[in-house]
């Protein structure tokens, strides 16, 4: 579905992503680790078009999209959540997934069509909602979930789940990963996800890369990454063995 070659991003004389190469298959759940700074985000930001590579290939389902604006790779079917979830504040819940819906496809559906969309990425996130609710509302885990409707409104064949964890307690994290897999499960939509929490990270994915300083240092079977020497020294330190332990009670 997704194949990135040589991909090199320069922000000056730094180069934040120095030539990554990886594929992703159809249907698969793909985790991209690193410590801060290894060059995540930046790859995220390069495959959904906010910066265009300075070198490198990005191709999604046999098409070159690298260069693309946001706009255009979202309508190519890559839907991408943020961080920071930033709602428009204005609108009620409903309203922020149903633009999304709308706009995420071009206008290629009705408007009515949109409500729909809406409604059903609101359920598929499992956020209650009342029609005239407003965002201001909801606490971070409703937040998080906001941010993953209004991505899956966009009707994305793959989605690039950014931090999907943050500032989550462990109940609402377990729920978060749950829903990740019920999204490809349910839906069949294939996902990257950038994640710190490890632990909970290799218990959903089928396979994952690390990046360091932007460099691909290691990439394969969960349990394969967490017990690999130099993924262990640059990322993953003392959590290595209770890392190791969750993956070997997830298989």
């Amino acid at each position: 579905m997704l194949q990135v070659a040589q991909l090199t991003k320069r922000f000056g004389g730094f180069t934040a992503v120095a030539t990554v190469d990886f594929a992703l298959e159809q249907g698969e759940i793909l985790g991209l680790i690193g410590p801060n700074g290894s060059g995540k985000s930046t790859t995220f930001n390069l495959i959904a078009g906010l910066y265009a590579p300075t070198a490198g290939s990005i191709r999604f389902r046999g098409e070159e999209i690298g260069g693309l604006a946001p706009a255009q790779v979202c309508h190519r079917g890559i839907g991408r959540t943020f961080q920071i979830p930033r709602p428009f504040r204005r609108l009620t819940v409903l309203e922020n997934v149903a633009v999304a819906a709308y706009y995420g496809q071009a206008g290629r559906v009705s408007r009515e069509r949109a409500w729909a969309q809406a409604e059903e990425a609101l359920d598929l996130v499992q956020l209650a909602y009342a029609h005239d609710a407003r965002v201001d509302g909801l606490g971070a885990a409703g937040l998080k979930k906001l941010e993953l409707a209004r991505a899956l409104a966009t009707q994305p064949k793959l989605l690039l789940a950014d931090e999907s964890l943050g500032g989550l307690d462990e109940h609402e994290m377990d729920q978060a990963a749950d829903m990740l897999a019920r999204i490809r499960k349910e839906r069949g939509v294939t996902i990257i996800w950038v994640e710190h929490i490890m632990g909970v990270l290799m218990r959903v994915v089928d396979r994952c890369i690390v990046l360091d300083h932007g460099e691909k240092i290691a990439e394969g079977l969960p349990r394969e990454v967490a017990a690999d020497p130099k993924v262990i020294e640059v990322y993953l330190g003392t959590d290595a063995a209770a890392v190791q332990a969750q993956v070997a009670a997830r298989s």
